[in-house]
Formats: C-alpha cells, sequence, structure tokens
C-alpha cells in the first residue's frame, strides 16, 4: 500500500500580505483607533526630537551670523564694600591696543535719566527702560541693525536723538510691530516726527534697533550719542559695558587679559563674559523639558503598543472559527502565526506612518511660526521606525502564537 503524504501549501510572500491584509479591512474602526495610538507616540517623538534639532539649527545659524568672537567688559564690586567699581575712562582706548581686537566699542549707563513717552507721564512709569550713552561704531562691533531709521552719525550723535531698542520702542508706543513680523517695526506716527520725554529734555527718535541676540540689553535700552550724552544728561563719561571683537582663534586669549587691560590697577574687580556662552547655556536649559516630553512619548508609545496587542488578541478570540477553517484546509500553525504577526505589524506601520508624517508636520509648523529652519534628524525617523516595527512585533507575538496553537477541532468546536 503506497503511502501519500501531503505537503503544506506554500504561503508565498505576497499572499501572506494579502490575508494579514484582509483581517485589517474587515474592522476599520477598531484598526483606527488601534493605529492611532501608535501614530500619537511615534508623533510626539518625532515632534520633540525635531523641534529641539531645529532650535539648535537655528542657534548655530545664529551663531555663525553673529559670530562667538565677542567679548563683553562690565564693573565688578569693589574688593573693599562691594560697591561697584567703574571702569577707567580709558578702558577702550586700552583694549583696542591688544593685538587680536579687531574692533572695540563701549555704552555708558546715565544715572538718574530717565525716558517716558511725553512730559506728562507719572515720573513712576519708566518702563524699565535703561538710558544708554553709545559709542559710533556700536552696530559694526555688536552687530546691531536697524529695523527702520537711522543709527547716529557725528553730527547726530552731538544733539538730542534717541535710537530705541526693539523692547523699549513697544513700552513708549513709538514703534509698532506688524503681524507676522518679528523683527521689523514702523514709527507711530508713520511719516512724522516723533520726540519722547528723556532727562528733562525732548529727544527725538531717529531709528529702532531689531532685537540683539547677543546684547539683549540694548532691546530695553534708549540710546543716545556719548556726546549727547554727556552735554544733556551730566554723563559722567565712563563705560559701563564694553564690547570687543577679536580674531576667532585668539578669543580665549584675549578673555584672559581683557581684565587687566580694561582695568590695570583693580583687574579683579572687572568682570569679562562671552555672550554666545549665554545664548547655548539658554538653550541647554530646554533640554531638561525635551527629556521629558520624550518621555511622555514614549508612554504614549507603550499605551498605543498596548492597544494593538489587545486588538490581536480580540481578533483572535472574534476568528476562532476562520482559524479552525485555514487548519483543516491546511495551513500550519506556522503559516497562522505569521498571518497574526504580520497583522500586528502592518497595524503598527499603518500607526507608524501616520506618527511621522504628523511629527514632520508639526515640527514643519512650530518652527515656521519661531521662524527656524525646520529639521527633522534622521536618526529620529530611523528611531521611529524601529519603534514602529519593535512595538508590532511585541505586541502581536503573544496573539500569533494562541492562534497558532488552537487545533481545528478546537477553533472549530
Amino acid at each position: 500500500m503506497n503511502r501519500q503524504h501531503l505537503n503544506p501549501a506554500r504561503l508565498r510572500p505576497g499572499d501572506a500580505f494579502r490575508v494579514a491584509g484582509s483581517g485589517l479591512r474587515t474592522r476599520p474602526l477598531r484598526v483606527f483607533l488601534s493605529a492611532l495610538g501608535i501614530a500619537i507616540g511615534i508623533a510626539a517623538m518625532i515632534a520633540v526630537v525635531g523641534i529641539s534639532a531645529s532650535s539648535r539649527a537655528d542657534l548655530d545659524r545664529t551663531l555663525a551670523q553673529l559670530g562667538t568672537n565677542l567679548l563683553r567688559v562690565t564693573p565688578g564690586e569693589a574688593l573693599l564694600d562691594g560697591s561697584p567699581a567703574p571702569l577707567p575712562k580709558e578702558s577702550v582706548p586700552m583694549i583696542a591696543r591688544i593685538g587680536p581686537v579687531t574692533s572695540v566699542t563701549a555704552t555708558g549707563m546715565v544715572a538718574g535719566a530717565r525716558v517716558y513717552r511725553n512730559d506728562r507721564v507719572p515720573t513712576g512709569q519708566t518702563g524699565s527702560i535703561a538710558i544708554l550713552a553709545s559709542y559710533l561704531d556700536l552696530p559694526r562691533t555688536v552687530g546691531l541693525r536697524i529695523s527702520v531709521g537711522v543709527w547716529f552719525n557725528e553730527a547726530l550723535a552731538r544733539y538730542p536723538t534717541v535710537v530705541l531698542g526693539s523692547s523699549a520702542a513697544r513700552r513708549l508706543g513709538v514703534a509698532t510691530e506688524p503681524a507676522g513680523s518679528f523683527a521689523s517695526f514702523a514709527i507711530e506716527p508713520a511719516g512724522t516726527e516723533v520726540q519722547v520725554w528723556l532727562g528733562g529734555e525732548w529727544f527725538t527718535v531717529i531709528g529702532v534697533l531689531e532685537p540683539v541676540p547677543l546684547a539683549p540689553e540694548l532691546d530695553s535700552a534708549a540710546l543716545v550719542g556719548w556726546d549727547a550724552a554727556a552735554r544733556y544728561l551730566a554723563f559722567d563719561g565712563h563705560p559701563t559695558t564694553v564690547y570687543c571683537r577679536s580674531e576667532e582663534s585668539e578669543v580665549d586669549a584675549v578673555r584672559k587679559v581683557l581684565a587687566a587691560t580694561a582695568n590695570p590697577t583693580a583687574p579683579l574687580e572687572v568682570r569679562v563674559s562671552r555672550p554666545s556662552d549665554a545664548l547655548v547655556a539658554k538653550r541647554a536649559t530646554d533640554r531638561t523639558f525635551t527629556s521629558l516630553l520624550l518621555g511622555l512619548g514614549a508612554v504614549a508609545l507603550v499605551v498605543g503598543g498596548v492597544g494593538v496587542a489587545n486588538t490581536m488578541v480580540i481578533s483572535v478570540l472574534e476568528r476562532r472559527a476562520e482559524i479552525g477553517l485555514r487548519r483543516s484546509l491546511g495551513a500550519t500553525s506556522g503559516q497562522i502565526r505569521l498571518q497574526f504577526l504580520l497583522e500586528s505589524l502592518l497595524l503598527a506601520a499603518l500607526g507608524g506612518a501616520g506618527g511621522l508624517a504628523l511629527g514632520v508636520a508639526v515640527t514643519g509648523g512650530y518652527a515656521t511660526i519661531q521662524g527656524w529652519p525646520t529639521y527633522v534628524p534622521l536618526i529620529a525617523t530611523a528611531a521611529g521606525l524601529a519603534a514602529t516595527v519593535a512595538i508590532g512585533a511585541v505586541a502581536g507575538i503573544y496573539p500569533a502564537v494562541r492562534a497558532a496553537r488552537l487545533s481545528p477541532t478546537e477553533a472549530l468546536g
């Protein structure tokens, strides 16, 4: 008697995916809700990483434009009594003699002077606007840009004229920021000469600055010419902030000698800082929030994975008859296991694809609003795809094994 050996039907990869896809198409609402959990988790992680990377890209672009070779010298405290230690009047020309220094300029605080929109404003409503005497070459050294109007020249610097920082202009109601613009202003009322009451004198506003990333103290300041400050506001001539640029390769060397050069008699009473370091430190503080949000995204991803596993377990319970019929028609336990594992992977892939698209869209939208370049690291995309595959596989293992263990008689019984 010849014994006939029956070989199980072979399931090609294309057929396996079609069978797995048909199981998802029969329950579209459940599939959508399960995939939504994965999508939210992936989108959260992509958006957090993308927004953080876009922020860093904007910082790199800003530093490339403004340079990292700007150093700032300010008065420290006297060692004897802790009182403010003024910088010598000669500190600017002395710093200019340092070989690698390419430019140096200064501002000086005008003590006791206040600025108001007009002479009827109560004296207490100062708006915390500082009055600073300024050198003519401040824009070149610090990197100032005029949003509207002009900067001082040798003639204007001797007369009662003022250039306002971006925040100071808004506080005084002198300039408005058009909708959708982040660094462009219009002096109000348009086309007229605007004056402010400054130190008991009328000063004409000749310009408004754009925001100054490397010198944010200038945003809330009213700048007057050095000579005009001495003539009209009794300015004592002592600089309170000295800015200098040096050759990029010599920044550290210049920084070491700046204090002794600015005030040779009391170098310990001088503070030297690098404004670009403050920008980097400010962005570094955002890493804590980035880590927190990544953790929340991971939690959402785990919840989504649990949702996929739950959907697949229920699917196995509901489709016992289908499993039994396929087994009786020759499907092996391995083929049943592969079918449900592929269903889980496809379900997770749907959520992952939607999450990637949503995460990139959120990153692009937020970066556009902030005026940043949109940047989503390739590693974030790869990690999102890897997480999708891993979640789909882990969530589908138990339901797939459970389905494969069902015998035809048990499933059809």
